[in-house]
């Protein structure tokens, strides 16, 4: 029970927190959404030590663990597109599956490039 508690506030902070960033980031004009500049912040504060890993980690995993979940209305959504699909179907397909594998082989090379700096800062 406890866990579950430490769980929701820990995603009740990170909610709160990305929504200050998507609130700050039309104010200061950028041009990046402020769910990236959000992420790169949180990062920084991680390394930094300014926040701890504890403190948004039970949180954070539940929602990686619930991902696919969050992709359901998005899914729903595109069949509100049957005209559109039915006319360029195959390009659309085409730029989810190269935007696809582009994320698999960038998520890929930064993993392996953090593993190894990972495993020479451990030697």
């Amino acid at each position: 029970m406890k866990k579950l508690i430490i769980g929701l506030l820990q995603v009740a902070g990170l909610t709160v927190f990305s929504m200050l960033i998507n609130t700050l980031t039309p104010l200061l004009h950028l041009p990046v959404p402020g769910s990236i500049i959000g992420m790169l912040i949180l990062f920084l504060l991680l390394e930094a030590g300014a926040i701890r890993l504890s403190w948004v980690e039970v949180g954070a995993s539940w929602l990686l663990a619930e991902l696919l979940l969050f992709f359901i209305p998005s899914a729903v959504g595109v069949m509100k597109y049957t005209g559109l699909l039915e006319v360029n179907g195959l390009q659309v397909l085409a730029v989810v599956l190269v935007g696809t594998f582009a994320v698999m082989a960038g998520s890929g090379l930064l993993t392996g490039a953090i593993y190894k700096v990972k495993e020479r800062r451990g030697s």
